[in-house]
C-alpha cells in the first residue's frame, strides 16, 4: 500500500513539472491619452479596476475629465493613472504596483468637497483604505519617483534644493513651497480675491479668525496648526475656540500662511473625517477688524439668495 501511494505521489510531481507555466500577460505601451504624461509608459491589463483592455479603461477614466478641470488636487491625475493604467515592470508583471494610500487620501481630500457640491461622493471603487502605506509596502507616489528622465519630466525632483528642516518625514515633491523645482521657481499660489462675489460663488463651509502657530508636515500631509480666535461661520464639523489643524490637499501650501500672524480663513470641510480643509479656492488674508461685519453681511446675502432659489424651485414644482 505504501509503495502504491509513493508511486502515485511521484507521478503527480512528474505531471506538475511537465505542465508548462502560464506566462503572465506582457507589459504593453500606455494608450490612454490622459496618462501618457505619467513618468511610466508601460502598463498591464486587467488594471486595478478590473478593466480587461485599455479601450475599456479609457471609457471609464474619461468620466473624471471635468473633475480634473477643477484642479482640486495635483495628485488626482497621478492617482487615477496609477489605478487605470498601473505601472508595469519586469519584476511586477504578476501584481501591478498600486498607488500609495497617501496619494489616494490627498486626491480624495482635495476633490471630494468639489464632488459633493454636485451631489457626488468619492467612488467606492477608488477607496483608499486597502491601498499600501508608503513605508510598509510596495506602492508608487509622485514624491517617490526620482529623476527618471531629467528636468523635462514633470515628476522630476532635485532633492538637493529641498530644505530638510521643513520636512523631516518624507522627501517633498516639486509642488512644495519649500522645495525649488528644476526651473528654480517656488510653488505659486493663485490669488483668490476676498469679495462678495467670491463668497457667494464658493459657499465656504467655515470662516474663522485664527492665529497661525506652525506649518507642519507629517506622514505626507501638509497642515497648518492655528489657534481659533473667533468662529464666524461653521457647518457640520465642530470648530472649538482652541488649537485646530487645517489640512492642505497637497505638498503646496496654498493659500500661504505665516507663523504668528492672524488671518481670516475661509475653507471647506471633510465631514467623514471631521477635517477642516485648505483647498483650491480657499482664502487666507491678514485679519482686519472690519472683516467680521463684512462676513456677516455677506452671509445674510448668501442665505437670502438660497431662500430665493428654494422659493423659485418650489414655484416651478407647483406648476408641474
Amino acid at each position: 500500500m505504501f509503495a502504491y501511494e509513493l508511486c502515485v505521489s511521484l507521478l503527480a510531481v512528474v505531471c506538475l513539472i511537465a505542465i508548462p507555466r502560464v506566462r503572465a500577460a506582457a507589459c504593453e505601451p500606455i494608450r490612454i491619452p490622459m496618462c501618457k504624461q505619467m513618468p511610466w509608459n508601460m502598463t498591464k491589463m486587467p488594471n486595478h479596476l478590473h478593466h480587461s483592455t485599455q479601450a475599456n479603461a479609457v471609457l471609464a477614466i474619461e468620466q473624471f475629465e471635468g473633475l480634473l478641470g477643477t484642479q482640486c488636487s495635483p495628485d488626482l491625475l497621478f492617482f487615477l493613472c496609477a489605478m487605470y493604467a498601473p505601472i508595469c515592470t519586469i519584476d511586477f508583471q504578476h501584481d501591478p504596483i498600486k498607488p500609495c494610500k497617501s496619494v489616494c487620501e490627498r486626491a480624495k481630500c482635495g476633490c471630494e468637497p468639489v464632488m459633493k457640491r454636485y451631489n457626488h461622493t468619492w467612488p467606492e471603487s477608488l477607496a483608499c483604505e486597502e491601498l499600501p502605506v508608503y513605508d510598509r509596502g510596495v506602492c508608487i507616489s509622485p514624491e517617490a519617483i526620482v529623476k527618471a528622465e531629467g528636468p523635462d519630466n514633470p515628476y522630476y525632483q532635485d532633492f538637493s534644493k529641498c530644505s530638510p528642516e521643513s520636512s523631516p518625514d518624507f522627501p517633498m515633491d516639486s509642488h512644495n513651497g519649500n522645495c525649488k523645482g528644476s526651473n528654480g521657481e517656488r510653488c505659486k499660489c493663485k490669488t483668490v480675491k476676498l469679495a462678495l462675489r467670491t463668497y457667494l460663488k464658493n459657499n465656504y463651509n467655515y470662516v474663522i479668525r485664527a492665529r497661525v502657530k506652525e506649518i507642519t508636515t507629517r506622514n505626507h500631509d501638509l497642515s497648518a496648526v492655528v489657534e481659533v480666535k473667533d468662529v464666524l461661520k461653521s457647518s457640520l464639523v465642530n470648530i472649538p475656540r482652541d488649537t485646530v489643524t487645517l489640512h492642505y490637499n497637497s505638498g503646496c501650501p496654498c493659500p500661504p500662511l505665516a507663523a504668528n500672524e492672524e488671518y481670516i480663513i475661509m475653507g471647506y470641510e471633510n465631514e467623514e473625517r471631521s477635517r477642516l480643509l485648505l483647498i483650491e479656492g480657499s482664502i487666507a488674508q491678514k485679519w482686519r477688524d472690519r472683516m467680521a461685519k463684512k462676513v456677516k453681511r455677506w452671509d445674510q446675502v448668501l442665505r437670502s439668495q438660497s431662500r430665493g432659489n428654494s422659493g423659485r424651485s418650489g414655484m416651478r414644482r407647483t406648476r408641474h
